[in-house]
């Protein structure tokens, strides 16, 4: 089936997908996921709605596929030979700008997720779950160069600190995440309760 799918998707070209996902995140930023709908994204894209649900099925796994075209390069490509560099690196994958955006846009998601259970199923398997994968390794990584101890009960909870500062900068300080804000937190909070050292 996954082939089928493949398959059925490659009649794309990297461009019209490309110019596809790009409409896609336009109308959310512009309606939201509720009111968002595959007649709409047929329109702007000049695309039929048939050929929408054959290449994605419905409208949360083209949500989501749109949303994962869009990340920067996965996790597991950075590898600069120290936890702090590779936590510092993820985090300037993208500028200050493009982070506000995301963050609002997954504020808005994160909601529509608690009442559309497809939604939130897509996002759990195809962004979710590949990137705290990643995410695993590059701590694994971090063990094996013996700079965080195996059994540093803080292993369990880096991603959620993480998403955590993400995810709570507006509701704290009604500010978007920056890059001077996650590399502090990194330093000051993360590193700190691996037993990494920031000097």
């Amino acid at each position: 089936m996954a082939e089928a799918a493949t398959a059925r998707r490659s009649r794309l070209t990297p461009a019209r997908e490309a110019e596809l996902y790009g409409a896609v995140l336009d109308l959310l930023r512009e309606v939201g996921y509720d009111t968002l709908t595959m007649d709409a994204v047929a329109a702007r894209t000049h695309s039929s709605k048939a050929t929408l649900y054959r290449q994605w099925g419905g409208k949360a796994e083209l949500v989501a596929k749109a949303i994962r075209h869009y990340k920067p390069g996965g996790l597991a490509d950075v590898d600069t030979g120290s936890l702090r560099e590779d936590l510092h690196a993820l985090v300037a994958r993208e500028d200050d700008c493009v982070m506000a955006q995301n963050a609002a846009l997954m504020r808005g998601l994160a909601m529509a997720m608690h009442t559309n259970p497809d939604l939130l199923r897509a996002f759990k398997e195809l962004i979710v779950e590949p990137e705290m994968n990643e995410f695993h390794r590059v701590l694994r990584r971090a063990v094996d160069r013996g700079e965080v101890r195996a059994d540093n009960p803080a292993l369990g909870y880096v991603v959620h600190m993480m998403l955590g500062a993400f995810t709570t900068r507006w509701l704290i300080d009604d500010l978007p995440p920056t890059n001077a804000f996650l590399t502090s937190y990194i330093d000051a909070v993360m590193l700190p309760a691996l037993g990494v050292s920031t000097g």
